[in-house]
C-alpha cells in the first residue's frame, strides 16, 4: 500500500491508525519530536503500545533532552499529531516501522512552552488572529554526500566532482539522489526539482510548499530520509552548512507567502512590482529582524563560514526582485504564486524555530506598517563600503557570538520564542561559542607555530 500525497497529512482516528498498522505489518512506532537544537529524538514503542500512545499516555524523561527541563521537572507526555502517521518505506527484518510526530505536554495537561513545534504553532495562531488563513513555506534544502571509509565512518572526500545541474557520469550521486526522491514520493512528498548543486558532492531536492507546520515536519523528515538512503549507498549525507573550505556551502532558501482564504495576500496586480502593502510590510519586518533571527536560522559556528561574500550565500541585509546577492529575493511569479524568498537560512537550523521567527518578523512588519527600503538591484559584493553605507545596507552577523548577542536584544523574537526557548537557546549557544573560541586550529598552527 502506497501513501499518496492526498493522505500524507490526513487527520486520522485512533481506530484508522490501528487498522493501518495491522494492514501494513507495522511492528514498531517511533514517537518523534525535536529538541531545542532541531535534532530528531524519538521514543520507539512496539505496536502493541500504539493504542496507549494514541490515548496520549506515553511519558518520557524530558530532563535528558537539550533545552527542555531540569531533572526535578522531568516527566512529560508525548501527544501524537495523528495527521503525521507515516510508515517508512524501507524494510526491516522485524517488520515495518512507522512514525508519529508528537507535541510535548506537561503532566498538568498544558503544552510545554519549550517544545519547538509548540512555539511555531503559537506564532501561526497569531497570524490566524491577524486574519491570515495560511502561512505557506517552500524550503530548498541542500546537502553534501561524502564517501565512507572501510570502518563506515565519514571521510572528507566528496562523492563526485560534478557541478551545477551536471548529470552522470560527473554526478556520481545521481542514483542515490534518485532513490531519495523515490523514497520521499513513496512517503507522500511532492518533489518539484532535484539536481546537483554548484559544489562537488552537493545536492538539492525541492519539495512542494506547505503550511508552515507541515513544512517544518517535512524538513525534519527529509533530513532523516536523506541520511538513511545515503547510508544504504555507502555514503554519508550531511546538512553541515560549510563542510569544505573554498567551495559553496549548503543553504535552505525559504519561499514564503501569507494567504487570506484562497487569496495570496502578497499579490496586488495594481502595484508596479505586483506586491501588496502586506507583502512590503512583511518584507520590511524580515529586514528589520534579520540580524537577530540569524542566530536561529544559522545556529552553528560553522554557519558563518558560509555567510561570506563570494560563495552565493547572502551576507548583507537588502532585497531585490532582480538579483540574487541580497538577503531577500522576490521571484518573478505573480498571482497565487507571489512569494518572498529568504536566502540566509541553512539546513542545520531547527525548522520549527526558524519558521517561527521568520513569521514573527513578518507579522511585526505588518502590525507596525514598517516602511520598505528601496531595492538594491546591483551586485552588492562589488559595491564599495561607501556605496553600501549610502544605500543603508547592513551586514549580517559575522559569527555565532555576534549573532547571539543581537538576538538577545530583540524583544519581538523573544516574545515569539517564549522565555523558556529564548533563554535556553541563548545559553546553549553562548557555551558553544565559548568552546569554539578556546580551540586551537590547524590553520593557526600552520600560520604561527614557526613564525612566532
Amino acid at each position: 500500500m502506497t501513501q499518496g500525497c492526498d493522505d500524507l497529512r490526513k487527520e486520522r482516528t485512533k481506530e484508522e491508525i490501528l487498522a493501518l498498522a495491522e494492514e501494513m505489518n507495522v511492528r514498531y512506532v517511533r514517537l518523534q519530536f525535536t529538541d531545542l537544537l532541531g535534532i530528531i529524538k524519538n521514543v520507539e514503542i512496539p505496536v502493541d503500545q500504539l493504542a496507549k500512545a494514541l490515548d496520549n499516555k506515553i511519558m518520557f524523561d524530558g530532563s535528558s533532552i537539550e533545552g527542555f527541563v531540569r531533572i526535578e521537572e522531568s516527566d512529560m507526555y508525548l501527544v501524537p499529531d495523528r495527521s503525521t502517521w507515516l510508515v517508512f518505506p524501507w524494510d526491516s527484518s522485524q517488520g515495518k516501522v512507522a512514525r508519529l510526530i508528537c507535541d510535548i505536554y506537561l503532566p498538568g495537561g498544558q503544552a510545554f512552552e519549550g517544545d519547538p513545534r509548540i512555539v511555531l504553532k503559537r506564532v501561526m495562531e497569531r497570524a490566524r488572529q491577524a486574519g491570515f488563513s495560511a502561512f505557506n513555506v517552500g524550503p530548498e534544502p541542500e546537502f553534501f554526500l561524502f564517501k565512507l571509509d572501510a570502518e563506515g565512518r565519514p571521510t572528507q572526500e566528496v562523492n563526485d566532482e560534478g557541478g551545477y545541474f551536471d548529470w552522470a557520469p560527473l554526478d556520481l550521486g545521481e542514483n542515490c539522489r534518485r532513490e531519495i526522491v523515490l523514497t520521499l514520493e513513496a512517503m507522500g512528498f511532492e518533489i518539484e526539482a532535484s539536481h546537483h548543486e554548484v559544489a562537488p558532492g552537493q545536492h538539492e531536492i525541492d519539495f512542494k510548499y506547505a503550511d508552515a507546520l507541515e513544512a517544518a515536519d517535512n524538513i525534519a523528515t527529509f533530513r532523516l530520509v536523506v541520511k538513511t538512503i545515503a547510508r544504504q549507498y555507502g555514503l554519508h549525507a550531511t546538512f553541515m552548512p560549510k563542510p569544505v573550505y573554498g567551495i559553496n556551502g549548503s543553504g535552505m532558501h525559504c519561499h514564503q507567502s501569507l494567504f487570506r482564504n484562497q487569496q495570496n495576500a502578497f499579490y496586488d496586480e495594481t502595484d508596479e512590482l505586483g506586491l501588496s502593502e502586506i507583502a512590503k510590510h512583511y518584507l520590511a519586518g524580515l529586514m528589520q529582524h534579520a540580524q537577530a533571527f540569524t542566530a536561529i536560522c544559522n545556529p552553528t559556528v560553522n554557519s558563518y563560514k558560509r555567510l561570506v561574500p563570494g560563495y552565493e550565500a547572502p551576507s548583507y541585509v537588502a532585497w531585490s526582485a532582480k538579483n540574487r546577492s541580497p538577503l531577500v529575493r522576490v521571484p518573478a511569479a505573480r498571482g497565487s504564486s507571489t512569494r518572498i524568498e529568504l536566502r540566509s537560512p541553512d539546513p542545520s537550523c531547527n525548522p520549527y524555530l526558524a519558521l517561527a521567527v521568520m513569521l514573527a518578523s513578518g507579522l511585526d512588519g505588518i502590525e507596525k506598517k514598517l516602511p520598505l527600503a528601496l531595492p538594491v538591484n546591483r551586485n552588492i559584493y562589488i559595491m564599495t563600503e561607501e556605496e553600501k553605507i549610502a544605500a543603508g545596507i547592513q551586514s549580517l552577523p559575522g559569527s555565532l557570538g555576534e549573532a547571539i548577542e543581537v538576538l538577545a536584544k530583540d524583544s519581538v523574537l523573544r516574545e515569539a520564542l517564549g522565555d523558556h526557548v529564548f533563554h535556553h537557546f541563548i545559553e546553549a549557544k553562548r557555551i558553544e561559542w565559548s568552546m569554539y573560541r578556546m580551540q586551537v586550529t590547524e590553520w593557526e598552527r600552520e600560520q604561527y607555530l614557526l613564525n612566532y
